[in-house]
């Protein structure tokens, strides 16, 4: 199985030793199966505003993943789905909910691409089961998963 870890698998990590912690203990385990998203790469860089965090950010996350080949980024196909998958969660639960929750844009993008590379997103964020009726088959889990 290939993973995929969502920003906010990054940012807690960031934030608390033991989600650094636990993220390492993952990628131990998981290192030859994990990818990382240019999705989630845009949404890092946005949140890095200083030169130290810049330089942090491109050595410890994007570097490595780079240099691998283990970058992947969003198809035509998956910018159209997103944008269906949208436009029917707005239908199904109204435009102030797609108003009020900027990040679902990019969420839907996310899951969209992962599900085109085959690619199981690891997230804490509850708003991608939205999305799972529109994917068949498309997985989102919890951390941590089992590795095999």
């Amino acid at each position: 199985m290939k993973y995929a870890l969502d920003t906010n698998i990054y940012v807690d990590a960031f934030r608390d030793p033991a989600a650094a912690d636990a993220l390492l203990g993952f990628l131990e385990r998981a290192i030859p199966f994990t990818f990382l998203s240019a999705v989630v790469m845009q949404e890092l860089a946005a949140g890095s505003r200083t030169p130290a965090r810049v330089r942090d950010l491109e050595r410890s996350v994007f570097q490595p993943f780079v240099r691998r080949g283990r970058v992947f980024a969003p198809t035509t196909a998956a910018f159209v789905r997103s944008g269906r998958m949208i436009a029917a969660v707005a239908v199904r639960e109204g435009w102030p909910t797609v108003r009020e929750n900027p990040s679902l844009l990019n969420d839907a993008l996310l899951a969209a691409s992962c599900f085109d590379a085959g690619i199981t997103l690891v997230t804490h964020d509850r708003d991608f089961a939205r999305f799972a009726p529109f994917m068949k088959g498309w997985r989102h889990v919890r951390p941590w998963p089992a590795v095999g």
